[in-house]
Parts: C-alpha cells; structure tokens; sequence
C-alpha cells in the first residue's frame, strides 16, 4: 500500500519543482528518484506516522511537516530556510526598510546564533551589540537546537516589551546579559554628512530605499558645499552593513563606474550565471573614494566593495569583511510561505569568491575605543613650544591676512580631524588617506 505521507510529500515536491523551475532556477529535473530515494522516503514517512501517534504530547501534523521542511532547508547552509506565510509578509516588509524587532542582522553557524551586525540607530546598537557576539540564550531560553527562524522570532516580539539576550563575547571571560526593549525598526538606508572638505555617506543597508537615498543625499550634499569642484572626494561607509537586496548593490556599484563588470553570479548549472555590468556615469566625477568595512560588512557591500576594489575606483580601509559570497533566492509557494535557497555564488570582477574569506582591505586599519583626555596631557599642550612662542623671534614678512586665514582653516579642520580620530579611529584614518588621494590627484 502507498505510504498516504509519500504520497503527499511527492504531490508538494512535484509543485515546488515547477515553481523554481519557472522561476529559472535549476532544479532537480534531469535527476529520477532511484530505489534508495523511496526507501528513504518511506522512511519519513514511517517516523512521522510513530512521532504523531507515540510522542507524550499531541502534536499538530502542519508543526512536524514544517519541522521536517525547516530541518531539511537549514540543513543545507545557514542562510537557507523555510519562511511560514507570517514571516514570508515581514521579510517583504522589512525589504522596504521598515519592520519590527531588535534591531540586529543574525546567522546561525554550528547551530549557534551570531551578530552579523547591529543596524545603525535601532535598539540592539544602542544597547552596545557588536558584530560577532554570540547570542547564547534569549529571556533565559538557550538558543543551541532552535532554528534561526526560531530565534529570530523570539527576538522580534511586541513593541515597547523588554527581551534579555545572553552574549559571550570574544575577549570577555563569562557571558553576560544585554537588556534590549523592542521598537518599530524604521531605517534610512543612507545618511550623509559633510566633514571638511569631503562627504560621508553610510550606507546602513541594502533594501528598496538605498540607491534613491543614495542620489538624493549625494545631490543635495554636493550643493551645499558649492560643487564637486569644492570636494576632496567621497566616503562610502559600510561598516557593519549586512546587505540586502543584490539590485540595489548593483546600482549603487555602478553610480561609481563607468564601465567593467560590477559582480557575476554562477549557480549549480554551468551558463547558468548572470553578469552585471556598469554603465557610463558616475556619480562622484572621478573624485577619490575611500570605502570603509568591519567584520560587520556582508554580502551586498562586499559587492560594493569588491567591485570598486578590483577596478581601483576606491582604496578599502578598515578590517576584513563577513564573507558572505552566496546568493539567496526567495521562492513563494503560493499562499504556503516561501523557501529561501541558496541558488549561486557571486564573484568580484577579478574573478575572486568572497565565500568564507571576506573582502580584504588595501589599508588594515583596527577600530580603537575613544580616549578621554588626561591632566597630564593638558600640562603637556599647556607647554609644547614652537619657534613663534619663543621670546624675541623673528616675525614672518610673508604672513598676510589671506596665509592666516588659510592657516586657521587648517588648524580647524585638524582640530576637527582629531577629534573624529579619538571616538572614530577609522573614520579618522579614512579621512586621512582620502586628503592624502586628494592631494595626489591634484595636478
């Protein structure tokens, strides 16, 4: 007799198979279900029916299968999964830049939970979450043997409600407890700053929102500092970034070159790949760049990163980067969810797979805690001499009003400078070595 599970599970994964085949994502079709194929799935089946009949509690047939789905999914690699119809609707949402929750970009490695970064201004970093933090427990529940989605779901929660995570830490001898109370998560994908004669853009994440916040923070800043001509160039700051949609990398790439290719992707079919390349314009008019990353960075900035590396559009500064090279499909189901599924690998121009390497800096550059200053180092300034403080020395016959006014504009931006330097160690270095670009690239 046929198993009725067999029968049921044959009827879905015939279903699932022309939907990604429809989708044009390689599928299982030029392989046949051999012998060993159907015993294992008897096998299944056999264990579903004893768990639903013999385990102590009663348990919803829809909670197994879905189990068993999730099991199957996650088993792969840490960013496949199954999404339920209600976190299908929040992963939408939250592709728009809007959701709710703590505030933190996670993945799942040998079953446990980890900070791939914090994102910027929501509960999570302001509570001090650090990229690479360990989440070990939540509201005193270990979180070894849940699923992300599991996890993740605990995390999210009601708004205005307190939830304590658990993180071991590298560098710290015990665990300890973070208090984080949940909110909206509302994010800008791109802010924008002047510091001295150059822009800063963070860019926090990668949904719909970020070439369009990136056009207009870029427009408005060059207006109001007179031009491009009044520029030293540009900081693209993608520290602890986790990345987002593949588009919207590809986009914000090509606002910065005028040609080549930007990123390829080759998935399990050979020629199955696709190629995206630049398109004459960039945004910035040949100004410097100088683009700054962490162990915070993912996917869609490494391909940011990486494509204006390997075209010598930017010098990289900072730490090496995540190492996410993989690219994730989101496949509906129709009104049953969807299946995230890792479906390619992507590569920088030069040919070079990021996967579990990260994105190298061309300048190693360590982040380093603010330091408050000292008496001793007001005694110090108080007596720091120079040749014009001297008794008796000689003026400058060549010291107008117009060389003064120049000199104070230094002084204040190298007063500026450290003290960006002091709470922003990288962004101090960055800043540095674009002024440095700057004065190279004059003529």
């Amino acid at each position: 007799m046929t198993n009725p599970v067999l029968a049921a599970i044959a009827r879905g994964a015939s279903g699932v198979a022309i939907s990604v085949s429809f989708l044009g994502v390689a599928t299982a079709q030029d392989k046949t279900f051999d012998a060993t194929t159907y015993e294992q799935l008897d096998l299944f089946g056999d264990i579903f029916e004893t768990v639903r009949s013999t385990y102590v509690d009663d348990v919803e047939d829809i909670e197994l299968i879905r189990s068993a789905i999730d099991g199957m999914l996650s088993a792969l690699d840490p960013h496949s999964g199954f999404l339920p119809p209600e976190d299908f609707e929040k992963m939408q949402i939250q592709s728009k830049g809007e959701f709710g929750g703590v505030g933190i970009e996670v993945t799942q490695e040998n079953g446990i939970l980890k900070v791939v970064s914090p994102i910027d201004g929501t509960p999570a970093a302001k509570a001090g979450l650090e990229a690479g933090d360990l989440i070990i427990q939540v509201d005193g529940t270990p979180t070894l043997g849940q699923t992300l989605n599991e996890v993740v779901e605990t995390l999210r929660g009601p708004v205005g409600k307190e939830v304590t995570v658990t993180i071991s830490r590298e560098g710290e001898e015990k665990p300890f407890d973070v208090l984080i109370v949940r909110d909206i998560i509302k994010i800008r994908a791109v802010r924008s700053r002047v510091i001295g004669d150059s822009i800063v853009i963070r860019v926090a994440s990668f949904t719909e929102q970020t070439f369009d916040n990136l056009t207009e923070d870029i427009e408005k800043q060059v207006e109001a500092v007179g031009g491009l001509d009044e520029l030293e160039g540009f900081i693209i700051d993608l520290r602890n970034n986790p990345g987002g949609l593949l588009d919207q990398a590809v986009k914000m790439s090509d606002a910065f070159l005028e040609r080549g290719e930007i990123v390829s992707t080759r998935g399990r079919v050979l020629g199955d790949g696709h190629r995206y390349n630049a398109s004459p314009g960039d945004l910035a008019d040949g100004k410097p760049i100088v683009v700054l990353i962490n162990r915070g960075s993912a996917s869609a900035s490494e391909i940011v990163a990486g494509a204006l590396q390997d075209h010598h559009r930017a010098v990289i500064v900072g730490t090496k980067s995540f190492g996410k090279g993989s690219v994730q499909t989101v496949l509906p189901l129709n009104e049953n969810g969807a299946i995230r599924l890792t479906t390619a690998r992507y590569y920088t121009p030069s040919g070079h797979s990021i996967q579990g390497l990260g994105i190298y800096p061309d300048v190693f550059v360590e982040q380093r805690p603010a330091v408050e200053p000292t008496e001793d180092d007001e005694i110090v300034d108080r007596f720091m001499r120079t040749e014009s403080s001297l008794p008796g020395s000689l003026t400058n016959e060549n010291l107008g009003d117009d060389v003064q006014e120049m000199l104070d504009k230094e002084v204040e931006r190298q007063q500026e400078l450290a003290e960006i330097r002091n709470n922003d160690f990288q962004l101090g270095y960055a800043l540095d070595v674009l002024h440095g670009l700057s004065v190279f690239a004059t003529p």
